[in-house]
């Protein structure tokens, strides 16, 4: 369900991205104004990034695949080690593969994978509270809300209020997995 993305996947990757442009536009960020022109770069440079912030600690990314087939991303960035231990998780989902759990399932195990073997304390998510699928994906997981970050992230033109929603190991630990909540959860 998850993997690294490769070079090799720049077709499919483009095309799933293309054919799903307006459904994803309402919730991806985008610069704001003054911060100069979106840096254009290869696909094959977009993919040696990734590893590279993987590599560097920054951030852990990974390819959606269901039926072999790339239907979305979600990574794990922002992270910071030392004293906090934490990142967040985002993600990107093609419409077709909404509405099956796929997102839920996939951020459960990015969570997990941090709490556990990448030794992080803390994972957050934040959304947007008009996004009404992935307010979904963080109330299945169990997340706690911890409130609202005002205008925290600037989308289609303007700042936008997004809602935290947060987990840490001892809460993971405790229910023994996130993916094992969602799984009894779903019978």
């Amino acid at each position: 369900m998850l993997r690294p993305l490769t070079v090799a996947d720049q077709q499919e990757w483009h095309r799933v991205r293309r054919e799903n442009a307006s459904f994803v536009a309402p919730w991806e960020p985008t610069l704001p104004p003054g911060s100069g022109p979106r840096p254009t770069v290869s696909f094959r440079r977009f993919v040696h990034d990734l590893d590279a912030d993987a590599r560097d600690d920054l951030s852990l990314p990974w390819c959606i695949e269901v039926g072999g087939a790339i239907v979305g991303q979600v990574h794990l960035f922002g992270i910071v080690r030392a004293a906090q231990q934490s990142a967040a998780v985002g993600y990107w989902l093609a419409e077709s593969a909404t509405g099956r759990g796929i997102a839920t399932r996939a951020v459960a195990l990015v969570a997990d994978h941090a709490l556990g073997p990448a030794g992080l304390h803390r994972v957050e998510v934040n959304v947007r509270g008009d996004n009404t699928a992935s307010l979904a994906v963080v109330q299945r997981l169990g997340l706690r809300d911890e409130g609202v970050r005002q205008r925290f992230l600037h989308i289609d033109g303007r700042w936008h209020d997004h809602r935290t929603f947060a987990v840490t190991r001892e809460e993971v630990e405790s229910a023994g997995s996130l993916l094992g909540r969602v799984s009894r959860r779903d019978g």
